[in-house]
């Protein structure tokens, strides 16, 4: 492809799995809030996703970006998430804009929905249970950190119907590199793989749509994010499935 995207969050263990999986598909920009510790194979700059100057920089000529950078603690105080996540995710949807990009691929997180388990909890990680979430649900999120994401949902839904931006917002789930988390029910059920990772932000990079919500999740027997939206609107067709493995070995 002759896409150029930006990569914010370049260093990051969502970027790493993105670059190892479909690295070798797009011109990349990558943005990074330290210099990295080994050269990278593709452009970058270094720079605050807060400050609109290194935005626009980074931002430059490019044809999409996958915003993946803020403050990604699940007990993050709020007024990191409140300048990180919010104010920076608005930031970057100004200068994509600028830029004249023509999609923005959002990092949401399953942390924006976490207060559907909580009167559920553990029944939903069992395959006997049959509640699902499809992405059209409002946000019950389950601290700060996903009240942040919440919110850049809520800015991507205006930047789209304000500025018609293709927006796709993707709540990331457990992601792991390797086999899952070994006797975490919760993580299983959430369980999402370096592969699957990458080839979902790849469909919302190629697929054609307005403003999405989607889980990124793998395909795992026991999952209470539904796909459906993921594999009609995007295509995403994952490869792995968490009841595959046993501890640190594949079985099927």
């Amino acid at each position: 492809m002759d896409d150029t995207v930006l990569l914010t969050g370049a260093g990051g263990y969502v970027g790493g799995a993105i670059l190892d999986g479909i690295g070798d598909e797009y011109d990349w920009r990558l943005l990074y809030h330290n210099p990295p510790a080994e050269e990278p194979d593709h452009p970058y700059t270094i720079g605050e996703i807060t400050e609109p100057e290194d935005a626009q920089e980074a931002c430059e000529d490019v044809d999409a970006v996958i915003h993946l950078a803020g403050d990604p603690r699940p007990d993050a105080p709020w007024d990191s998430v409140l300048e990180n996540n919010i104010h920076g995710t608005k930031v970057m949807f100004d200068a994509a804009l600028e830029a004249g990009a023509e999609t923005f691929v959002y990092a949401s997180s399953n942390h924006a929905v976490g207060h559907f388990e909580t009167e559920r909890k553990p029944d939903l990680y069992r395959t006997e249970d049959d509640f699902l979430l499809d992405g059209s649900e409002l946000p019950r999120p389950g601290n700060f950190y996903g009240v942040s994401k919440a919110a850049g949902e809520t800015l991507g839904r205006y930047y789209h119907d304000e500025h018609d931006i293709s927006v796709c917002c993707i709540r990331i789930g457990n992601l792991t590199k390797g086999h899952p988390p070994i006797d975490y029910e919760r993580g299983q059920a959430m369980w999402l793989s370096y592969r699957d990772c990458a080839h979902i932000h790849e469909c919302a990079l190629e697929a054609d749509y307005d403003y999405e919500i989607v889980y990124g999740i793998s395909d795992n027997d026991r999952k209470y994010y539904s796909l459906e939206r993921a594999k009609e609107v995007l295509g995403y067709e994952p490869q792995d499935n968490s009841a595959e493995w046993d501890g640190d070995e594949k079985v099927v």
